[in-house]
């Protein structure tokens, strides 16, 4: 869970029944995204367009859609890329 200015840890819900020891055990790392790769983002031209043209049609304020794509380590290890290549506008109901 992200919270402004900070990070917490987060949890797991309550269970009757658990598979692991909930109790810490080491020291806290960073699971960040970016705490250990230098993120990019890659959006097609086509995607951005059609989002805008759905946007620029929908009648509401807020609408609801999907950016899709794939998340891929960069050859030399050091970065991830985000490409974004597909929309989906959703369903009204």
């Amino acid at each position: 869970r992200f919270v402004p200015k900070r990070m917490v840890p987060f949890s797991f819900p309550l269970s009757k029944c658990a598979l692991w020891d909930p109790v810490p055990m080491g020291d806290v790392i960073g699971a960040h995204v970016t705490y250990y790769r230098n993120p990019r983002l890659s959006l097609v031209e086509k995607t951005l367009r059609l989002a805008y043209r759905h946007a620029k049609q929908n009648e509401k304020k807020l609408f609801s859609c999907f950016l899709l794509g794939s998340l891929a380590v960069d050859e030399d290890g050091e970065g991830i890329t985000l490409t974004i290549d597909r929309f989906d506008p959703g369903r009204e109901v």
